[in-house]
């Protein structure tokens, strides 16, 4: 990343992560379980009481999209259409989470932008129908506000690049209209051959804005550039280990190892697809990407009602308890579960924040245009 970054200590800190629960009965006071130390039910028992104190910052939901196809729906009562609403994710421990705004392949230019504007007015008119379960947020001061008055923080975003129809003026109106997250991949500004200068013109304009870089799908080059020019700390949204499982949009170490070496964060997805059909891959994911780009730079992407096929026992939202128990068994620290579920998202609004706030002083809106830089 560039000179100018937020410097804070990563570890938790009270205020910053919440104390972490008191231990069980019988249990050391680090709370650390070796490799398969515990019943299962012990595990899960200490996942849920975990969970209450650093609950779930989920990188990924296509909920947006999915609610479009449904005439009726309350998601405070609960909805079985779709794989996440208030009561799953309630259960599940989610105290935040990214509403994706990606559109079906085949939409760009005008349709693009008028169907981003149309899920970013789907997205508020949901949370206002939906105040005692959901809120929008959209820095880490809300997110914290938000979860400790017992509401579920939604952030707009990722949206998809296209959305932007090469213009810095709409990634400006987006921002206004509350997107936190823009995917750079899959337009000409950010392709297989990298960012353009136009590209590195929009990452600097969305780190004055405190808009998230979300590399999921970005070819190698976009991710490198994008590590080298970003201010702010880069998100890979849905983006798990190449070494464990060749999945395109999986990371090669050399990349987990860069994207850890700038505060980056990778989110790893509950796909069958992209992890593997079980409990235990997702956790052989989570275990190589904390060895490879750190434990302040992983963290989980559900991918809930985005049109994949989960991993047994990970269905759907109320499931993370599930996940958290097989961590505890392999031997993970509550500190480092309490960064991978909310802690390193936390983080990275706080950076992103503190950008933006020091790039408004020193930088006025960028006017360029893509036919000036690129040609």
């Amino acid at each position: 990343m560039a000179d100018l970054k937020y410097e804070a200590d990563t570890s938790p800190e009270v205020g910053e992560l919440d104390e972490l629960p008191a231990p069980l009965p019988g249990e050391p006071s680090d709370s650390v379980t070796g490799p398969g130390e515990g019943t299962d039910a012990d595990l899960l028992e200490r996942a849920h009481a975990l969970l209450a104190a650093h609950p779930v910052a989920d990188g990924y939901s296509g909920l947006p999209w999915a609610l479009r196809r449904l005439p009726w729906f309350d998601l405070e009562l609960g909805e079985s259409a779709v794989d996440t609403d208030v009561p799953r994710m309630r259960e599940g421990h989610v105290g935040a989470l990214f509403w994706a705004l990606h559109l079906p392949d085949g939409l760009d230019g005008d349709r693009a932008v008028g169907a981003t504007l149309d899920q970013l007015d789907l997205v508020k008119t949901v949370v206002r129908a939906h105040p005692e379960g959901l809120r929008l947020a959209d820095n880490p001061g809300p997110v914290t506000d938000v979860r400790h008055c017992g509401r579920i923080a939604v952030l707009p975003g990722p949206a998809g690049a296209a959305a932007l129809g090469d213009s810095l003026g709409i990634l400006r109106s987006l921002h206004g209209l509350g997107l936190r997250a823009l995917t750079l991949s899959g337009v000409a500004w950010a392709s297989e051959a990298g960012l353009t200068r136009f590209g590195e013109e929009v990452l600097r304009e969305m780190n004055r804005l405190g808009v998230l870089a979300d590399l999921s799908g970005a070819s190698p080059d976009t991710v490198r550039r994008a590590c080298a020019v970003s201010k702010a700390p880069v998100l890979c949204a849905r983006s798990a280990a190449r070494a464990l499982r060749p999945h395109p949009a999986n990371l090669p170490d050399d990349l987990l190892g860069e994207l850890g070496a700038v505060g980056g964060l990778c989110m790893v997805p509950l796909t069958a697809e992209q992890t593997g059909p079980s409990v235990r891959d997702v956790a052989d994911h989570l275990d190589h990407v904390r060895e490879v780009a750190g434990a302040q730079s992983v963290g989980l992407s559900g991918t809930y009602d985005a049109g994949t096929a989960h991993p047994q026992d990970l269905t759907d939202a109320s499931c993370y308890p599930h996940l958290v128990a097989e961590l505890l068994r392999r031997g993970w620290s509550e500190t480092d579960i309490a960064l991978l579920t909310w802690g390193n998202v936390q983080r990275v609004l706080r950076e992103a924040d503190f950008t933006a706030r020091e790039a408004q002083r020193r930088r006025a809106p960028s006017t360029m245009k893509i036919s000036e830089l690129d040609g």
